[in-house]
């Protein structure tokens, strides 16, 4: 499954973008907390998706020596990414965790290489979980929107992210408590 294809989709779906805006998206704040991309895979997939009439191609002058591509979702394209949505998705296998690897592998440090990597991974995730508390105090104020609204999807994906960073601390804290 292509499921770049339901991403792009999807951003197109609430407005029309660039390529250039599409990538953004993907670095932003909400996004890349769960799913990234790369301006090398973006290009193509709106090929792809132009080539099978998901959405269309318009080229926007900005001035009279800069022009950008503007992509905009189709019947066909709105209809597909609907179909999409409908259907339930199986349980996908467990994410690459190379510090997790490396865990599994402690036999081969001494206790304080092991305390050492522990210990940075706290700073690391206390980090991580500290801004995305931030973006949720400034952007929502800790007050879900909405329910079923752009906003609505974007806080639960957040949500889902600080908890992730937060089982992740307590487990770190754990294995530091055992040393």
């Amino acid at each position: 499954m292509r499921t770049l294809k339901y991403a792009l989709l999807g951003l197109i779906n609430r407005q029309s973008m660039s390529g250039y805006d599409i990538t953004r998206e993907f670095n932003n704040n909400k996004l890349a907390n769960f799913w990234h991309a790369k301006h090398s895979q973006v290009y193509p997939e709106l090929n792809r998706l132009t080539e099978e009439g998901l959405i269309t191609c318009e080229l926007v002058n900005l001035t009279d020596k800069f022009e950008k591509k503007m992509y905009t979702i189709t019947d066909a394209g709105k209809k597909e990414f609907a179909a999409w949505l409908s259907e339930d998705e199986p349980l996908a296998p467990t994410p690459k965790d190379v510090f997790r690897l490396r865990m599994y592998f402690c036999e081969n440090m001494t206790p304080q290489e092991l305390s050492q990597h522990l210990d940075n991974a706290v700073l690391q995730h206390e980090k991580s979980l500290a801004k995305l508390m931030h973006i949720m105090s400034d952007t929502y104020g800790n007050v879900p929107p909405e329910i079923c609204t752009q906003a609505y999807g974007d806080y639960m994906v957040l949500e889902g992210a600080i908890l992730r960073e937060e089982s992740y601390l307590e487990w770190l804290h754990k294995c530091l408590d055992r040393m």
